[in-house]
């Protein structure tokens, strides 16, 4: 027969740090933050409370559980940006004109982002946007702003800048198509 382990000693309970036990808890005493999980408590007391519905970056209530992405397509290294959600109306719309932007700028600068992954990004974000669109205008929560959302992506000087590699594959294909007729 094996005798408990005296109140003191560093493998047993002791009564300053209650293990959260019931049976350990003497009448007022709390159930430590830091107690293992089989005591079984775990469920009364989760490690991660539930995340709390809405924006993540102004708070307001209706938001979208959504990714907005960017790529950068350098000439043999590629960089994918991700930035999950939710957002409400104003800073999805806002978070999906940055990247969208920097797509624009920077994602057409080797030949696979050329041909597929910055259209394909390109087409993400509009799914997005468009998601982003359907939601009422935001309301932020007290002492929280939203994002402003700037001007649109077409009046954005750097978006332009992917006119440069297109023109470059569009020469380069009329090229060799017409060298091969």
């Amino acid at each position: 027969m094996t005798t408990p382990p005296p109140q003191g000693a560093p493998y047993g309970p002791s009564p300053a740090y209650p293990t959260g036990h019931p049976a350990d808890l003497s009448a007022g005493q709390q159930p430590s933050p830091y107690a293992h999980p089989s005591y079984g408590h775990a469920a009364r007391y989760p490690a991660h409370p539930a995340p709390v519905p809405g924006c993540r970056s102004c708070g307001a209530p209706a938001a979208v559980n959504f990714s907005v992405r960017a790529h950068e397509g350098l000439l043999v290294v590629m960089r994918f940006h991700r930035l999950d959600g939710p957002f409400c109306r104003s800073c999805g719309r806002s978070v999906v004109r940055q990247m969208t932007t920097r797509t624009l700028a920077l994602g057409w600068w080797s030949p696979l982002s050329l041909v597929a992954l910055a259209p394909f990004t390109l087409l993400w974000n509009l799914t997005a946007y468009r998601k982003f669109s359907k939601l009422p205008p935001s309301t932020p929560t007290p002492g929280r702003e939203s994002m402003d959302e700037g001007p649109p992506v077409l009046r954005r000087p750097l978006a332009y800048v992917a006119l440069i590699p297109m023109a470059w594959a569009l020469w380069f294909a009329t090229g060799m198509i017409t060298h091969y007729s």
